[in-house]
């Protein structure tokens, strides 16, 4: 049995393949923020981490599996504030506060990381996301504190302006401000669900 694994006990990485998943995550983050996500290749991202294509494939099927274990910690954090944190974004506070709340924590996680949302976040796959589905749970509820009609199709249409491509729009091609952007979502929430 190698040592490794004996050191590490069952079911723990080893440290090589640690330490090929840190420069694989690594490499990625890099190159997903230099260029399109759509322009990078699994190829690119093995050079750039110094790892065979084998290593890279053996962890990741595909530059979607790196850009979604990327931005994993940093939707766990906010998941964690959501369900556990102080008010408004925490229990406590009344719907259209959280909601308010929730659409300022996502907007800067877009701001911060929309290059990484755009690797994992293509089409439909948006909705098929481990996070999508706790953010459209999370409003769904909401909704239904605020007594608002049919929260099921609601929660879908308050999570459409998270959508990446629409916060890359607004930013990139329109120019508004996160700090606008931010503040037309806190009024739609306030409208919503008061």
């Amino acid at each position: 049995m190698p040592e490794d694994l004996l050191a590490n006990g069952p079911g723990r990485e080893r440290s090589d393949a640690a330490r090929n998943r840190a420069k694989i995550l690594e490499a990625a983050e890099g190159l997903f923020a230099a260029r399109p996500a759509a322009d990078i290749t699994m190829e690119d991202i093995a050079k750039a981490a110094g790892v065979g294509r084998a290593t890279l494939y053996r962890r990741y099927p595909d530059r979607s599996a790196i850009a979604v274990a990327l931005l994993d910690e940093h939707e766990r954090e906010l998941q964690e504030r959501l369900l556990t944190g102080p008010p408004p974004l925490g229990p406590g506070a009344p719907p259209a506060e959280r909601l308010a709340a929730f659409y300022a924590a996502m907007i800067g996680l877009l701001a911060r990381h929309a290059h990484l949302v755009l690797g994992t976040e293509v089409g439909h796959s948006r909705f098929t996301t481990g996070p999508y589905r706790l953010w459209r749970t999370h409003v769904r509820h909401l909704a239904e504190q605020a007594s608002a009609p049919d929260p099921d199709v609601l929660a879908d249409v308050l999570l459409a302006p998270l959508a990446v491509e629409v916060f890359l729009h607004q930013t990139g091609e329109l120019g508004l401000s996160v700090e606008r952007i931010t503040d037309t979502l806190a009024e739609l929430a306030r409208r919503t669900l008061s």
